[in-house]
């Protein structure tokens, strides 16, 4: 994307992921680590914005909720990207794990829906990817398949182990769809896919943009509110130069760029209605 020199680089926020037991051999014996993934950061990076990891906010090691709120954290950034990673839980949309191995992560929920929506008070817009695509479901009250091969007769598998981020699937846009609009050549474009939970009972005021055309599984979702909630189940910060057989993630990351920085220039302007997408 590129910019003027007088304008500041937006500033984009992304969620971090948690380890609370890191192997012995990193060093953090005892310790919780918060972390991003690279490839994440530069995607976010490769448009000229700058990437800020947001730690939480436990009442562990220290820190009172007194000192820091997330409303500073939002205030300070011009729009929040959730990144991928463990299971989002059960208990987040009240039901319970059916398995043991996909209880998920409690404590990273409940850290990302208040970022979630400290954002949508402050109408910063948000983009989820893959988990972040399912906590954003589970925001607006949706629920989730804690197993698509368990719990969707005929499904594909959308995660393979072996593979990782070279498992992929084509996929289909909604008609009349933003990511239509993005990508008006690109008919059935594969993505990535690296997941094993899946939207259930769709969020309130959410749509649906894309479906995995093979099992109809959701593959992306829009917020029909006030201000740009986005969420895509694959992992566009993958689909780099050298993935040349996969969607080009660049028009949906400048959307979402765009998005910001028209909200950035806004400013405190009460009313202000965010760009058509």
């Amino acid at each position: 994307m590129a910019r003027d020199a007088l304008i500041p680089p937006l500033r984009i926020g992304l969620s971090a992921r948690l380890l609370a037991e890191p192997p012995a051999e990193l060093g953090f014996r005892g310790k919780t680590l918060q972390y991003l993934e690279q490839s994440i950061a530069h995607w976010i990076m490769s448009e000229g914005a700058l990437a800020f990891m947001l730690p939480t906010l436990s009442g562990s090691g220290g820190l009172h909720r007194s000192a820091v709120h997330v409303s500073d954290y939002v205030k300070a950034i011009d729009g929040l990207v959730l990144q991928g990673g463990r299971d989002v839980s059960p208990a987040s949309y009240g039901e319970e794990a059916l398995r043991p191995e996909w209880a998920g992560d409690r404590v990273r929920d409940l850290y990302e829906l208040e970022l979630i929506w400290e954002c949508i008070f402050q109408g910063k817009p948000v983009l989820g990817i893959c988990r972040g695509c399912q906590l954003l479901n589970v925001a607006f009250g949706g629920s989730l398949y804690q197993d698509i091969l368990t719990e969707i007769p005929g499904a594909i598998a959308h995660v393979d182990a072996e593979a990782y981020d070279a498992h992929t699937h084509p996929v289909e846009f909604v008609q009349g769809s933003l990511l239509q609009r993005l990508y008006p050549h690109d008919a059935l474009p594969r993505i990535s896919s690296i997941h094993h939970q899946a939207i259930h009972r769709l969020g309130n005021s959410l749509i649906v943009e894309a479906v995995s055309n093979l099992d109809q599984v959701v593959e992306a979702v829009r917020w029909q509110g006030s201000s740009f909630v986005y969420g895509v189940q694959w992992h566009p910060e993958f689909h780099g130069p050298g993935a040349a057989h996969l969607l080009d993630s660049g028009p949906l990351l400048r959307e979402f760029l765009r998005q910001a920085r028209h909200r950035a220039q806004a400013g405190e302007k009460a009313g202000t209605p965010p760009p058509p997408p």
